[in-house]
């Protein structure tokens, strides 16, 4: 089939083509559509130039107009609303993934106090090593006694009012003690938090560089605390991820079962809705309405955390939640929290799609809200599913269009994955990285923009990497758009230069490894941690890089920074919300350099950006003389 221009150029997924076309026809708005109803957007508010946190305001300041103001009614300048609106970016980005980590810590609790409905600690190895991390007494003690002084342990990190944070102290010891020579140590999780909002009321902080470096500080409490607790607590809880095969893309939507979507970013409440698919009663449930079975996909990171653990089929990433429910072939979609769009309510309106919230936290319009509680997760689940099957009846087969794309991949590398696909050390990566056969790591990361075409960016930066031998780890919608690539497979291999291709082979893996979800990018900060402590280096003396091509969310703010602070060169391929503030701007590509050892490079075309990390490459390899 043939598609217009217009279709083209919002996607590089087949799969979208078809759908968009579809919605067209279906008279359906998308979030493409919503995308060029604001255009032209506000070039104040994309150059950082506007400030509402006072009622004085709101205030611009106009790089257009000489004879326009050059500070804000208090007198701050391009520079301070600037650096004020980066940091609050951070500030909400870092709550976002930390309260997901708190999340798991409380689910943690109640398991080892016996009230989690129906969940168990699956990895006892790493409850262990946590449990040993902190300190704790393991020696003839029940691992839910354990589980519950390191999850209590573990809740201290949030309110603490002075550091450290116990996971920052795997980062190599050059790394902590730059942070605490620059004042960046974090201390507690939430006293980050609360002291941007704090420096960034009216009157407080108005020093810019001052301001970068307290959302620097918040960041790693996110990188190296928050987020770094919710992926090792999830592992306890449901198992660390080991390599397992699956299918990505529209298609894995099946027509003649029961369609149920996790959608969100939290895999507390998904891991029980694929146990309660599989219970025998729901199964004869679907039967009965004639349904030959009971087919759970994820769209975003709750996806990727069942995909991972489960082999769940992923049926997109952030742009084509809009899409999946115009198959008409979604009985039900589950969401959380974060990255999840108000438009669904409407849609799922136009269809018989059960469109169901389920986090406190979280409501939308139009959804039918069944509050989860983690002691009776297994019942909710169970109720969900049910509302899921019983509306299978009412599908009408001459609403659905499921495209046929669908692609398969290999996912689940942890660090423990990856370490035993090495042999149980990290030297055999260690020595091709010496010889040259790998030249460095990528880590390359984050969301969807329809600013951007959809998948461009990720697909055709990962392509390039391994063409030029830098192995690459993944996560989240960059993770999604590899897989429906065919990325995330060996035989992908073919497509990487000759020294990685070696390593690959002789492996069984991919060139390019799925870590996890966005929290799990601290599974990068452990690998690289690991890497720079046996080479006897810091971070940022490694031949490693990292890029968001397509991000857009205030959690990708947080991400973005507490890499740059822990010594990794990034490349954005959408452009953040700065350039009018001309220090602040020197700071993040410049000056941070100095301070961190690291900076941000911004760069749309994602072959430029591609090089750019490969030259970096080339530079750390040659600092270390290999």
């Amino acid at each position: 089939m043939e598609y217009s221009d217009k279709i083209l150029s919002r996607s590089i997924d087949p799969s979208v083509h078809d759908m968009l076309t579809h919605a067209e026809g279906l008279g359906l708005e998308t979030v493409w559509d919503r995308y060029e109803a604001m255009l032209p957007q506000c070039g104040f508010g994309e150059l950082g130039l506007c400030c509402r946190h006072c009622n004085m305001g709101p205030c611009r300041i106009s790089p257009f107009d000489e004879e326009g103001p050059k500070q804000g009614i208090c007198g701050a300048t391009a520079d301070i609303i600037v650096a004020r609106g980066l940091i609050r970016m951070i500030a909400a980005g870092a709550a976002a993934h930390s309260d997901h980590g708190r999340d798991i810590a409380h689910t943690l609790l109640l398991t080892a106090e016996g009230k989690g409905g129906g969940y168990e600690i699956k990895d006892e190895a790493k409850l262990m090593a946590l449990a040993a991390e902190y300190g704790l007494e393991v020696d003839g003690r029940s691992k839910e006694d354990i589980a519950l002084d390191l999850a209590r342990a573990v809740y201290g990190e949030f309110g603490k009012q002075e550091g450290p944070i116990q996971f920052t102290r795997r980062a190599p010891e050059k790394r902590v003690a730059l942070w605490k020579n620059t004042g960046i140590d974090p201390r507690g999780v939430d006293r980050e938090i609360v002291e941007i909002m704090h420096r960034t009321h009216i009157g407080v902080d108005n020093d810019p560089v001052n301001l970068i470096l307290q959302g620097l500080r918040a960041s790693v409490a996110d990188g190296w605390g928050g987020s770094m607790i919710a992926t090792e607590l999830s592992d306890v809880l449901f198992g660390t991820p080991t390599p397992v095969r699956s299918e990505a893309n529209l298609g894995v939507l099946k027509d003649d079962e029961v369609n149920i979507i996790v959608h969100g970013h939290e895999p507390t409440l998904s891991e029980m809705i694929v146990a309660a698919a599989q219970d025998p009663e729901m199964l004869a449930l679907a039967e009965k309405y004639g349904a030959k079975g009971i087919a759970i996909c994820g769209i975003c990171c709750t996806g990727n955390e069942v995909l991972m653990r489960h082999g769940v089929p992923i049926a997109g990433n952030f742009l084509q939640q809009e899409l999946a429910i115009m198959t008409g072939a979604v009985e039900a979609m589950i969401v959380d929290v974060q990255c999840i769009f108000p438009a669904l309510g409407a849609l799922t309106g136009c269809f018989h799609t059960k469109f169901i919230s389920t986090s406190p936290k979280a409501k939308f319009p139009g959804a039918t809200h069944i509050e989860f509680h983690e002691e009776q997760a297994y019942d909710i689940a169970k109720e969900i599913v049910r509302m899921g099957v019983e509306n299978y009846r009412f599908r009408k087969p001459g609403q659905v269009h499921i495209p046929a794309d669908t692609m398969a991949c290999m996912v689940g590398f942890s660090v423990e994955a990856i370490v035993g696909a090495l042999g149980g050390t990290l030297d055999p990566l260690l020595g091709a990285i010496k010889d040259g056969a790998v030249k460095g790591i990528a880590g390359v990361v984050g969301c969807n923009n329809p600013k951007v075409q959809h998948d461009y960016g990720h697909v055709n930066i990962l392509k390039e990497l391994i063409k030029n031998d830098v192995l690459v780890v993944t996560t989240g919608c960059n993770a999604i758009a590899a897989a429906k690539a065919g990325l995330l497979l060996p035989e992908a291999a073919e497509l990487a230069g000759e020294g990685l291709k070696s390593v690959c082979q002789a492996l069984g893996i991919p060139p390019v490894l799925h870590m996890g979800s966005c929290v799990d990018i601290s599974r990068i900060l452990v690998a690289c941690a690991a890497i720079a402590n046996a080479l006897g280096v810091d971070i940022s003396d490694l031949p490693v890089a990292g890029a968001a091509p397509e991000w857009m969310s205030e959690k990708a703010v947080s991400i973005g920074a507490y890499v740059v602070s822990s010594g990794i060169f990034t490349v954005l391929g959408t452009v953040p919300q700065v350039l009018g503030g001309p220090v602040v701007t020197k700071v993040l590509t410049e000056d941070a350099n100095a301070v961190v050892g690291a900076a941000f490079a911004v760069e749309p075309d994602p072959f430029k950006a591609a090089k750019l990390m490969i030259d970096h490459i080339g530079e750390k390899r040659a600092t270390l003389g290999i």
